[in-house]
C-alpha cells in the first residue's frame, strides 16, 4: 500500500506474543504502533497526544475488556476500530458490532490478511475523507466556492465579498440548478441590518457578478430565470 503519510495504528493484545508479533510486523510495513497491554493502557494511548487512525483490539483483555473498551472509545473516536478475537459465535461478533466495532477478526489470523483489512478499512476513511471536503467546495468554470473556508476564488485570487453578497452568493452555489426567486432568497440569507428589502436582491446580484467579471471569472455561474429568479448553472 502506497502512502503519502504515516497511518498510526493502536493495537492493544494482552498475550505478549501477539502483541510483539503484531508491533513488528506493522512497524516493518510503515506504520507507527502504539501498543498496549490492557484495556486502560489502551484507553490512555487512545487519548493521548497521537491519535490512532485505527485500532486493533482484542477482545479477550483482564479489566476493560475489548468490547467495553470499544464502547467507551467510540464516543470520541470516528476512526476504523478492528477487535481481534478466538471467540468466533455469531452472537459474539454481534456483540462487537453493537459495541461499535467495524469489523471482527478470528484468531489465528494470517498477518498479510490482517492487513488487507486494515488498509481497506484506511482506504474507505481516505475515501470518506475526499468526498467530505470535494462536498464543501463549489466549481463553476475558474470560480471556487470553499464553503468550509467562506471564500471564493477566482483561479487562485480570493474575491472579497460583503457577508450578504457571500450569503446569496453560496446559498446558490450550494443548490445548482434549483431556482430561487427574490423574496426566497431574501428570505434564506435572512438577518440582514433594518430595512433590506427583497427588491434589494437584484442589485446584490449585480455585484456579486461584477465583483467575479473584474477578477477574471470565465462565465458567470449566476443565472437569471427571467419572471422567476436567479439560480447557480449546473
Amino acid at each position: 500500500m502506497n502512502r503519502e503519510e504515516t497511518y498510526t495504528l493502536l493495537v492493544a493484545d494482552d498475550e505478549p506474543e501477539i502483541l510483539a508479533v503484531l508491533r513488528e510486523y506493522f512497524a516493518s510495513q510503515g506504520y507507527r504502533v502504539l501498543a498496549a497491554s490492557n484495556g486502560d493502557e489502551a484507553l490512555a494511548l487512545a487519548q493521548g497526544a497521537v491519535r490512532p487512525d485505527l485500532l486493533l483490539l482484542d477482545v479477550m483483555m483482564p479489566g476493560m475488556d475489548g468490547l467495553a473498551l470499544c464502547r467507551r472509545l467510540r464516543n470520541h473516536l470516528t476512526c476504523p476500530i478492528l477487535l481481534l478475537t478466538a471467540r468466533v459465535e455469531d452472537a459474539d461478533a454481534l456483540a462487537g458490532f453493537e459495541a461499535g466495532a467495524d469489523d471482527y477478526i478470528p484468531k489465528p489470523f494470517s498477518l498479510p490478511v490482517l492487513k488487507a483489512r486494515v488498509e481497506a478499512h484506511l482506504s474507505r476513511e481516505q475515501r470518506t475523507a475526499q468526498v467530505a471536503v470535494r462536498s464543501a467546495v463549489r466549481f463553476a468554470g475558474n470560480v471556487t466556492v470553499d464553503f468550509a473556508a467562506h471564500a471564493v476564488l477566482v483561479d487562485d485570487t480570493t474575491v472579497p465579498f460583503t457577508k450578504r453578497e457571500y450569503a446569496i452568493l453560496s446559498l446558490l452555489a450550494r443548490h445548482p440548478g434549483r431556482v430561487f426567486d427574490r423574496e426566497r432568497i431574501h428570505e434564506n440569507v435572512g438577518g440582514w441590518e433594518a430595512g433590506s428589502s427583497a427588491q434589494g436582491v437584484t442589485e446584490l446580484i449585480r455585484r456579486i457578478r461584477q465583483k467575479l467579471v473584474e477578477a477574471g471569472a470565465d462565465n458567470d455561474p449566476i443565472e437569471t430565470v427571467w419572471g422567476v429568479g436567479y439560480r447557480w448553472r449546473a
